[in-house]
């Protein structure tokens, strides 16, 4: 049984991860166990360069960040459960056991967290529920949305990334995902407002 379940492999998700597992020391994350679906064949990211973004070198491929956050992931928190090659086409339950399935397999996990595209071609069993049309996109993109207040789908279930709504800007997806990292950090600490911060100090 997962705590955590993160779906997608991209700017949002790899961020939440980071968050997440970066909390490894404090107490009320040490024995959480968190995985993270890192298909990413269809990420925007494979046909991205980035000039405008924070702490990124000028000319950085979207399609060399894919690769090196996922090898980021595996040498900072080793603990963080890396799933490769799979693609999530089913949620079933409710908090605090989901069923995830994939095209090769089924894990049970307490919370989701949804970080993939906002294409209209989303088609997750049991999500479908909470398509909407995104409010920030062009009418003529037909994107999507997952109804949420705050990112919180509901009971369990995170949506961040354009799938939440947001533009696509690769630091909206990243603070999107930190910002439900935090969120779900809270929630393991009994409410008590949580964040990570690596320091030097």
């Amino acid at each position: 049984m997962f705590d955590v379940l993160l779906i997608g492999g991209g700017v949002s998700s790899m961020s939440c991860a980071l968050v997440l597992g970066s909390a490894k020391n404090k107490a009320f994350a040490t024995d959480k166990k968190i995985g993270v679906f890192t298909h990413q064949k269809s990420s925007s990211l494979q046909e991205a360069i980035f000039y405008n973004a924070y702490g990124i070198k000028p000319g950085k491929l979207g399609s060399e960040l894919l690769t090196e956050s996922t090898e980021h992931l595996a040498e900072s928190y080793p603990h963080i459960t890396q799933i490769p090659n799979e693609k999530v086409i089913k949620v079933a339950g409710s908090y605090p056991e989901f069923t995830v399935t994939t095209n090769k397999d089924s894990y049970k996990t307490k919370n989701i967290v949804v970080g993939i595209g906002s294409a209209n071609t989303f088609d997750i069993e049991g999500l479908m529920q909470y398509i909407e049309p995104h409010k920030k996109a062009l009418p003529e993109k037909q994107r999507i949305q997952l109804k949420n207040d705050d990112h919180k789908v509901a009971d369990g279930i995170y949506v961040i990334g354009t799938l939440a709504g947001w533009r696509s800007q690769l630091d909206i997806a990243a603070g999107s995902g930190a910002a439900v990292a935090t969120d779900i950090l809270t929630l393991w600490n009994n409410g008590v407002q949580t964040h990570a911060h690596d320091s030097i100090r």
